[in-house]
């Protein structure tokens, strides 16, 4: 028998205590929102004032998912322009495409308004985080 008695299957006490401290030193450095399902939304980068998009390349009834910032930005009637958070509050996907007035996610389907970014179709069950923003001239920027 070693010293080294195991977590579980494949695990021995030393790993579990290496895995942990890494993973305490990545949340520590990224900045989360709990979401619901025990699932965690980064929370989208930038400052106030920084641009976006411009407004003619959002939609209308649609929008635009910007990868690096993760957010998603939305145009539900011709000049109003909105912003989510791009993670998925299921299980932390990022929503991968913008159609017919919902902002889709395709690991388990789940649908969210470019309204509001509530739930229009689950397993979500929590709305997309909103991201402030305004427009200043022809573009799209936070708020």
């Amino acid at each position: 028998m070693t010293a080294d008695r195991g977590i579980g299957p494949g695990i021995g006490r030393r790993g579990f205590v290496r895995a942990g401290a890494g993973a305490v030193g990545v949340a520590a450095a990224t900045p989360v929102v709990t979401a619901c399902a025990g699932g965690e939304v980064s929370a989208p980068s930038g400052s106030p004032g920084d641009v976006l998009v411009a407004t003619g390349d959002v939609p209308v009834g649609g929008g635009v998912i910007l990868d690096e910032q993760k957010i998603v930005v939305t145009q539900p009637s011709a000049g109003e322009f909105k912003a989510f958070s791009s993670t998925c509050t299921h299980r932390s996907c990022q929503v991968t495409r913008v159609e017919e007035g919902s902002i889709v996610c395709l690991c388990h389907n789940s649908l969210f308004s470019v309204e509001d970014g509530s739930v229009q179709e689950g397993p979500a069950d929590e709305p997309l985080p909103a991201v402030d923003v305004d427009v200043a001239g022809d573009d799209v920027v936070l708020a």
